[in-house]
């Protein structure tokens, strides 16, 4: 395989995480997704001292943008280090959070079509008025079938792309969930390398979490103070957090009328934000007994619930997660929970062969196509031009500028008043040597249109519209055209970024 993996710079530190106390209560194997290697891997999960590096993500159709592989495979390559560095399983775990109610972000997906421009497929919108229905309560319905007709008819020609098509489509069924499907696709497609996913949203799971959540909604007064002075000593880190606290919110949600909805302390109980419904703590309690699906935390609380049921050392986000992470440290210290490190996923640009012979074409380098389209292309042209042109506007903007001086001079002797127009009459010439510039510039494009065709392909692949690759597009394409071995390949590059995190003497487990 010809492709490139390019990494982008990070904005967090990356350090190498620390042994800690492993193992798994039993009673959670069955909120592990099924697939063809989960009970070995479950196997030594539940050994004693085995550990984890978790990641996740909430549903995506067709398994939703490039960086959702981008954190599965982060976990596979660091966890590969640790296993080798402490002498200790250490398992990869994909935490699937069906809780999430984002039904705009989870039901769409991109890919670049065959004529380089980028495709979407969607299903239908859910009412603006409609519940905030939980992601593992959402089916996907009928729309789902147009959806995958849409992806087909842009999946490229070749031996992986009717493995690929059927992938999802044994997941991707209109009586299956928007998180059930994702689920199982993930499952199936993350097996090979190891990877567990976690179900939160599974019978077991949410019984385990539910002690968790109400301990969070009995201390939401303290953990809303603590939050409030942390988030003050944190200054700008905070604010850039995207997150806000000491509002009186708890960090819990629960489904109520209007569906997902946020607690908020109200007097001696408390009361959902959208429909206003009111439970004392007593009630919640009910809820937690006998319907915990009910209940979920938020993105503060998530990574504090993950910690207290998995025993994992580390926690692989993008950058907009490990900013609000920041945030944290007083939800776990007051919940007596240890913290996992959170450390930055892989970002990155998948170059294609298609694309490195556009850059090797024009002798562009990738920061210069992953740029603002406009200059570039603009520089390219105006290279074209012939030399004797480009020598001949030189010779006669340098000629314009010396005589308009010397005549500004003599004018401004004779008339001091004199001076003003003679400095327009030359910055109207020079302007006018730009004007034929630029006409030749546009004639050039108009001939070069194929080439500066090529250049618009090759940009939008690696930054379709002008934004991330990995925040846009969806995997299936590239499985389609570069099969299976795509996974293990980038697995590969994403454990040597990581290496260097690791370097030093081993550390005793």
């Amino acid at each position: 395989m010809t492709l490139r993996f390019v990494p982008t710079p990070l904005e967090h530190p990356l350090g190498p995480p620390v042994p800690a106390a492993g193992g798994l209560d039993p009673a959670l194997a069955e909120a592990f997704v099924p697939s063809s290697t989960r009970d070995a891997q479950l196997a030594r999960l539940l050994q004693p001292g085995a550990l984890a590096v978790t990641t996740g993500q909430q549903p995506g159709l067709f398994t939703g943008p490039l960086y959702t592989i981008h954190k599965a495979l982060s976990a596979v390559a660091l966890a590969r280090l640790l296993e080798r560095r402490w002498g200790r399983p250490v398992l990869p775990i994909f935490w699937l959070a069906g809780d999430d109610h984002d039904f705009a972000e989870a039901s769409s997906a991109s890919w670049i079509a065959a004529d380089g421009s980028v495709a979407s497929a969607a299903l239908p919108p859910r009412p603006p008025d409609a519940p905030l229905t939980p992601m593992y309560r959402q089916p996907l319905g009928e729309g789902v079938v147009a959806a995958l007709a849409a992806l087909a008819e842009g999946l490229p020609a070749s031996e992986f792309r009717d493995a690929t098509l059927a992938w999802l489509e044994r997941h991707y069924r209109p009586e299956a969930s928007v998180a059930g499907s994702f689920a199982g696709a993930m499952a199936e497609l993350l097996e090979p390398l190891g990877v567990l996913a976690f179900d939160s949203t599974h019978p077991a799971a949410k019984q385990a979490a539910a002690p968790h959540l109400v301990a969070a909604l009995r201390q939401a007064g303290e953990l809303d103070d603590a939050l409030d002075r942390w988030s003050e000593e944190q200054g700008a880190a905070a604010r850039n957090s995207g997150i806000t606290v000491g509002d009186g919110a708890a960090l819990v949600m629960l489904e109520a009328s209007l569906g997902r909805d946020r607690l908020v302390r109200d007097d001696s109980g408390f009361v959902t934000r959208r429909s206003r419904e009111r439970f004392d703590l007593a009630a919640i309690e009910r809820i937690a007994a006998d319907a915990p699906s009910r209940l979920s935390p938020n993105v503060l609380l998530r990574p504090v619930v993950e910690r207290a049921l998995l025993p994992t050392v580390a926690y692989l986000g993008g950058p907009g997660e490990l900013r609000y992470l920041e945030l944290t440290p007083p939800i776990y210290s007051l919940m007596r929970v240890p913290r996992q490190l959170p450390l930055p996923r892989w970002s990155g640009v998948i170059v294609e062969p298609r694309v490195d012979r556009v850059l090797e074409k024009f002798g562009l380098s990738l920061e210069e196509l992953l740029a603002p389209a406009g200059p570039l292309e603009a520089r390219l042209v105006r290279s074209q031009l012939p030399s004797d042109a480009l020598t001949s506007l030189e010779r006669l903007r340098t000629a314009l500028d010396t005589e308009y001086g010397l005549l500004e001079h003599v004018a401004t002797a004779i008339d001091p008043t004199l001076a003003r127009p003679t400095r327009s009459a030359r910055q109207q010439a020079l302007a006018g040597t730009q004007d034929v510039e630029k006409k030749l510039v546009q004639h050039l494009k108009r001939r070069q249109e194929t080439e500066l065709g090529q250049l618009a392909r090759a940009r939008n692949a690696v930054a379709p519209g002008g934004k991330p690759q990995e925040r846009v597009l969806t995997l299936a394409p590239f499985l389609a055209r570069y099969g299976p071995t795509l996974l293990e390949e980038l697995t590969g590059a994403i454990q040597a970024w990581y290496g260097g995190a690791l370097e030093g003497p081993p550390q005793p487990a």
